[in-house]
């Protein structure tokens, strides 16, 4: 555990501002690290930034290895020759206060690809040199399997793989081979858009530490059933050959939902992870590791226990708690990789198990403000020191939102009533100040990491929250223009900042 206490900020890369209608890797990036800075904030959290699908969720990527290539930085694509100026106008025309995927998704892709088939004219010595070493330094297939995935995905009309001609389904060595022969541009195109992708994040990544600001990465516990992952690796799941699950993943009925969550994820099968040392879980720590400097394990309760539920079943009501792997997979992941770089998402109903197994390997926990000020006796105090506390999550409303109850909030007004007063007792502070109030709440807390959402900063409602669970459409849309982080706003964070003690060093690094 750090004993240095930061702060930081959640912000997902699609939110940020830019021209090109959705947040990127490059120059608006790269501003909001300098923006940072003048806050004097020292940790980015984002959501996870693997390729996204049907709702645009960051939670249910194409796969666990490959990047979001919607997230590829348009502007550093030009200057590098491998766009006009004026092929990406029609990017310039979205919108700018929310992504539109519908309209963002197929002029990118097409503006990618273009860019792809320019790679091997336009890039220069130096850069196809490093573009082979990426190739070496992912000889593990997963790059290869997901170029194949992507385009057997398109040529089935992206439906999810269990649903495509069986000889692709069964994965059978003729088809895959004539696959690879008929589509060899097309799989090479992948490739190098992957390398554009991590090639700007590894800028970013580079930037953001050199200016002394941490990335804090999220990666769920769970993989989709559609995803090159599950193609490819099946025997990592409980799958049959067709890719039919026997049971999925979810959460029981508790007071937040009366059917429990029913997520769909296939469950793994952790019996084939124990026979090899659990080193796809290394490998995937691995590639975390390398892009993020923490990363947030969404549902760790699942590795001590997980609701496993009959797969035909309509809702979370019907299901088992089943045993997970325990300190076994930490085990081999520190046995592997050194110290984990791991934050437990703990959230919900958390038994002394799961505790004891978060406290065995010294893993910091999550406490959030918004759930904690309502539960009787709570004092600041009793935030730990080896854990990160926060306003609010992705998955709530803004403060200003949570305090005032928005239109599709499941409270009654009488238990927004009491989260009102319990708020204001436990800050001191006002209705018109709750956010900042919140924020300055969770900052004075021992917690060795305290973060809001950049929308508390921003004293924004309802209207800016980025995720709403249970909800399909509207999620993840939310941008921040760039006038919103003016200078003034930048010091008045950096006010609240410094005065917890939380601050960068003079010099804007560690």
């Amino acid at each position: 555990m750090q004993t240095r206490r930061q702060a930081g900020v959640c912000l997902h890369i699609t939110s940020l501002p830019g021209s090109y209608g959705i947040g990127e890797l490059g120059q608006c990036a790269r501003n909001f690290v300098d923006s940072m800075v003048e806050m004097q904030l020292s940790v980015w959290q984002f959501l996870p930034i693997g390729p996204t699908a049907y709702g645009d969720s960051p939670y249910q990527p194409l796969s666990t290895f490959a990047g979001n290539e919607m997230l590829i930085d348009i502007a550093d694509l030009i200057e590098l020759g491998l766009l006009h100026r004026d092929e990406a106008t029609e990017l310039t025309t979205l919108s700018e206060r929310f992504v539109d995927y519908g309209a963002l998704i197929p002029i990118k892709n097409r503006l990618l690809n273009l860019a792809a088939s320019r790679f091997g004219d336009v890039a220069n010595k130096a850069m196809k040199s490093d573009f082979d070493g990426f190739l070496t330094r992912n000889n593990s297939a997963w790059l290869h399997d997901y170029a194949v995935f992507r385009i057997l995905k398109s040529r089935h009309g992206e439906q999810p793989w269990p649903a495509w001609n069986p000889e692709y389904v069964h994965r059978d060595e003729t088809a895959l081979r004539d696959i690879e022969e008929t589509a060899e541009g097309q799989i090479e195109a992948i490739k190098v858009i992957q390398y554009l992708f991590f090639r700007q994040w590894w800028q970013l990544r580079d930037y953001a530490h050199a200016s002394g600001v941490s990335l804090f990465g999220d990666m769920p516990i769970c993989i989709a059933l559609d995803s090159s992952d599950a193609w490819a690796n099946r025997e990592l799941l409980r799958i049959d050959t067709d890719g039919r699950p026997d049971s999925v993943a979810g959460v029981p009925p508790d007071y937040f939902s009366e059917d429990g969550q029913l997520w769909g994820n296939p469950l793994y099968d952790w019996a084939h992870h124990k026979a090899t040392g659990y080193q796809w879980w290394v490998e995937r720590l691995k590639a975390t590791a390398e892009i993020a400097d923490l990363v947030r394990i969404d549902h760790f309760r699942g590795f001590e226990s997980y609701w496993s539920i009959p797969a035909d079943s309509d809702t979370a009501r019907i299901g088992e708690w089943e045993p997970g792997p325990g300190d076994e997979i930490f085990d081999a992941m520190r046995d592997a990789l050194g110290s984990l770089p791991i934050i437990a998402e703990d959230l919900g109903v958390i038994t002394p198990e799961v505790e004891d197994l978060r406290d065995r390997h010294n893993i910091p926990g999550m406490r959030v403000l918004q759930f904690d000020v309502c539960d009787d006796g709570f004092e600041l105090s009793d935030v730990a020191g080896n854990s990160v506390c926060y306003t609010g999550t992705h998955d709530n409303d803004t403060t200003i939102g949570w305090y005032h109850g928005s239109p599709d909030d499941i409270r009654s007004e009488s238990d927004i009533k009491l989260a009102q007063e319990a708020v204001l007792k436990i800050t001191g502070g006002t209705p018109e100040t709750v956010h900042a109030d919140l924020i300055e709440a969770a900052f004075s807390t021992d917690a060795y990491i305290a973060i809001a959402p950049l929308q508390d900063y921003l004293g924004l409602g309802s209207e800016a929250r980025i995720n709403t669970p249970g909800i399909a459409g509207g999620n993840w849309r939310w941008r921040v223009l760039e006038p919103q982080i003016s200078p003034e706003f930048c010091h008045n964070v950096a006010l609240i900042v410094t005065k917890s003690g939380r601050g960068l060093s003079d010099d804007g690094k560690r």
